[in-house]
């Protein structure tokens, strides 16, 4: 499946632009659910706090019922991040690539919210078997986008240092005050 250009479709399914079949979102969704996650798709802000709740609850719910579905992962990750739930949306993500590791949507989304939490490297790792499995223009474009901003957080340096960047600061910083404190003070 692939959820990168959406038209709503009669049957409250997706259907990919240039695509006469209409993709629907798995049975084990309910209408309800479905229908929030094409207001999730056309704008995230807009979901309330419970709606947000109810469309988690029951994408874990059909990821239950149908755990070897990679897509249903990637869609739970997704409501995960909008629901500011990054750490289990990271699972889940990870779990979605490590089921199906030619799922372009999957690789995107994952790099996506790695990108997002500036673990910059491994983003683009994601992001370049993205481009790689694109099937379309409009995926390719995707992809090389996101890529090109992960390159430029990491040539400005956003990435995430982790605890040798911190220490490496800190030891900086101690050394920086320890010579102040040692350095002599001209009399006049």
């Amino acid at each position: 499946m692939s959820f990168d250009v959406y038209e709503e479709s009669e049957s409250n399914g997706l259907a990919v632009a240039g695509s006469s079949a209409a993709l629907e979102f798995p049975s084990a969704l309910s209408e309800e659910a479905s229908g929030l996650l094409i207001r999730m798709f056309r704008d995230p802000r807009v979901l309330e706090a419970q709606e947000r709740a109810e469309l988690v609850r029951q994408l874990r719910t059909a990821v239950e019922l149908q755990p070897g579905v990679a897509e249903l992962r990637v869609l739970l990750g997704m409501a995960l991040c909008v629901d500011l739930q990054p750490q289990e949306a990271l699972e889940q993500l990870r779990e979605s690539v490590r089921q199906a590791p030619d799922c372009f949507i999957a690789r995107l989304k994952f790099g996506e919210l790695l990108m997002r939490l500036r673990i910059c490297r491994e983003a683009a790792d994601e992001t370049h078997q993205a481009v790689r499995l694109a099937s379309n223009a409009a995926q390719a474009d995707l992809a090389r986008r996101q890529a090109a901003t992960i390159r430029t957080m990491l040539r400005e340096g956003v990435e995430r240092g982790g605890y040798g960047g911190l220490l490496s600061r800190g030891f900086s910083f101690w050394c920086k005050t320890r010579q102040r404190q040692t350095m002599p003070v001209p009399i006049k």
